[in-house]
Parts: C-alpha cells; sequence; structure tokens
C-alpha cells in the first residue's frame, strides 16, 4: 500500500442564513487551514445555476485562493472544458500561474456542472462534445507550450507555463482519455462510484507515458466527515445527506443544518439512491476513519485522496479535515 497524499476538494457551499461572501471568507479560512496541515492542493469546482455552490467563476476564485495562500497548491476541479473557449481558458490559468508560480493546477472535465438550460445558455455543443473535449485539451497543451510562439493565435499570459493538466471523471470514458494522452487522472467517486474500480483498472493498464507523466498518477475524490466520535460524525452527515436529497428532488436550495434524525428527511427510495452515490464517504472518529482509508486504499491502492466535506459548521469543517490528517498520517 503506497504512501497516500491527500487534498481538499472545495464546492464553496453555500449555507441557509449566510451570504455568499460569508461563503468565499470560509473557503479560504479553509485553504489557509488545509495548508498549515500540509494538505497537497485546494481544489474548486465549476457549477451552475445552484443556490448551493458558489464556485462558478472558478478562475476568479481560484485566484482568491492562492491570493491567500502561500503554499498550497490552488486549482479547478474542474473547469468544464465544453462550457468555454480553450484560448480563454489558457490566458485565465496563464494569468494564474503568472501571478502564483508552480502552484496552480489545472483539472478539467466534459460534463456541464449544471442542468440542461442552462447548460444551453453556456453554449455547449451536445452533439460534439465527446469528439471536441480530447481536441480542445490539445488546444491547452499547445497554447501552454513554448513552441507555439510561432503561432498565428497565441496565450498571452499562457504561453511558456507549466501548468499541469488533470482529466477528471466519473466513467470509463474519461479513463480511456487519460490514459492515451498521458494525463494524470482524478474520478469523482464522492458522488459517482459504480464505476471507479473498472475505470482505474483501465485507466492503469492502458497507460501511455508521456514526458511530464511518465507513470500514471490517481486522485479518488471521497466525502470525508470527521468528528470526535462517530455518534457525532454521523450527525454532522445529515447535512450532506440532506444536500443530495435535495439534487435528486431538484431542490437547488442552500446547505441545511444537520438533524437529529435523517429519517424523517427521505423515504427509502431516496435513502437508497443516496447511499448508493456516497458509498466511498468516510464518516466518523479519527480510528473509524483510519481504518475505512486502509480498506479504500488495499482496494484501489490510489495516489491521491481528494477530500470534500459538506458540513454545515465551519469550526466542525475545520475540525473534520484536522481528523482527517492525523488519520492519514498514521496508516
Amino acid at each position: 500500500m503506497k504512501k497516500l497524499e491527500i487534498s481538499v476538494l472545495d464546492l464553496a457551499p453555500v449555507k441557509q442564513n449566510k451570504t455568499i461572501n460569508d461563503t468565499f471568507k470560509d473557503s479560504l479560512a479553509l485553504a489557509q487551514f488545509a495548508e498549515q496541515l500540509h494538505y497537497k492542493r485546494f481544489w474548486l469546482a465549476e457549477h451552475h445555476n445552484m443556490a448551493s455552490i458558489a464556485s462558478s467563476a472558478t478562475s476568479v476564485l481560484i485566484g482568491y485562493i492562492a491570493n491567500g495562500t502561500q503554499t498550497i497548491r490552488v486549482g479547478s476541479g474542474g473547469v468544464m472544458l465544453p462550457n468555454h473557449s480553450s484560448l480563454v481558458i489558457a490566458e485565465q490559468f496563464g494569468t494564474l500561474e503568472s501571478l502564483f508560480p508552480k502552484r496552480i493546477d489545472l483539472g478539467v472535465g466534459r460534463a456541464p456542472g449544471t442542468d440542461g438550460i442552462t447548460a444551453k445558455a453556456l453554449g455547449r455543443n451536445p452533439m460534439n462534445i465527446n469528439q471536441h473535449f480530447p481536441h480542445q485539451i490539445q488546444e491547452l497543451q499547445r497554447y501552454f507550450s513554448v513552441e507555439n510562439s510561432k503561432s498565428a493565435v497565441r496565450a498571452i499570459p499562457g504561453e511558456g507555463c507549466d501548468i499541469p493538466i488533470y482529466i477528471l471523471g466519473s466513467s470509463t470514458d474519461s479513463a480511456w482519455l487519460a490514459a492515451k494522452m498521458g494525463l494524470p487522472y482524478a474520478f469523482a467517486g464522492h458522488f459517482a462510484p459504480d464505476m471507479m474500480a473498472v475505470a482505474f483498472e483501465i485507466y492503469r493498464t492502458n497507460y501511455e507515458p508521456s514526458e511530464e507523466f511518465p507513470q500514471p498518477y490517481i486522485i479518488a475524490c471521497v466525502n470525508g466527515i470527521a468528528a470526535d466520535t462517530d455518534q457525532e460524525a454521523k450527525k454532522l452527515s445529515t447535512t450532506l445527506y440532506q444536500a443530495f436529497i435535495n439534487i435528486i428532488r431538484d431542490d437547488r436550495k442552500p446547505y441545511s443544518p444537520p438533524v437529529d434524525d435523517i429519517d424523517n428527511v427521505w423515504n427509502p427510495m431516496e435513502k437508497a439512491h443516496v447511499m448508493k452515490m456516497l458509498r466511498y464517504s468516510f464518516i466518523g472518529s479519527e480510528n473509524t476513519i483510519k481504518t475505512k482509508i486502509q480498506e479504500f486504499q488495499e482496494m484501489f491502492n490510489v495516489d491521491e485522496l481528494m477530500i470534500t466535506s459538506h458540513i454545515y459548521e465551519q469550526e466542525a469543517r475545520l475540525k473534520s479535515y484536522a481528523i482527517i490528517r492525523k488519520a492519514v498520517d498514521s496508516l
């Protein structure tokens, strides 16, 4: 079992009775705390048209977080590339890398990060995404290269910048693509665990080494909710469960505080669906978290765990990341 790196995925969660300004301040405080705990990276995810998530302008928020930290890597987990021009993303991340050298990651995905109507408003063309997405990644690589200096279209800033590209996915399609392109692979196990094992096998077996990444590199994103006791962690987790119930019900309201009895909130069908989606959630005390991570690592042997934590109270969220850090360090 290899030694694990651990990182943070933040969705800039908006909570009931809090402002979006509060959300951004909490995200920065979490990033600063994660930096003190030596988490490897802090990623933000692009979503749109959701009252519970404020990370829509992902590049702008990355700059805010990077400016308030010193050493932790900051990036996207991810930018939904078909929502954007490749040149614009190259310029945005070239700007970020120029401001914060050696600290910026560019994780890219092909999903819309929203509903169909909003995806249309973003200008996506669903007819060509599967063909265009790999081409967009190649465009990014070209814009970032020194060799592009003689091209008619250049990314300034961006050209010559050392910005690692990570392919995100929740299915096997992304695994094949990451393997073929010789790029690191991050899987969304925090909400789409069904294909994770197969995707990792495809990626490892078919990996074609690249100059920048001679070996495959896997990041698994999971939910993590830690507290002093299992019982306390289980109560904190009801905020996560309510968030996923709201997804099922197409109710995009801000995150709700924890409840004493989640069975009063969901019905049996909703419970089964939520628990299936959240299969890879590490919820409990330090010892429980340690055991669950060890079992996960013995099964998947990933290079890095990226923890996302839907906890309502900020202090409890910070404490959860501290407990998870201790659990991983004791493996």
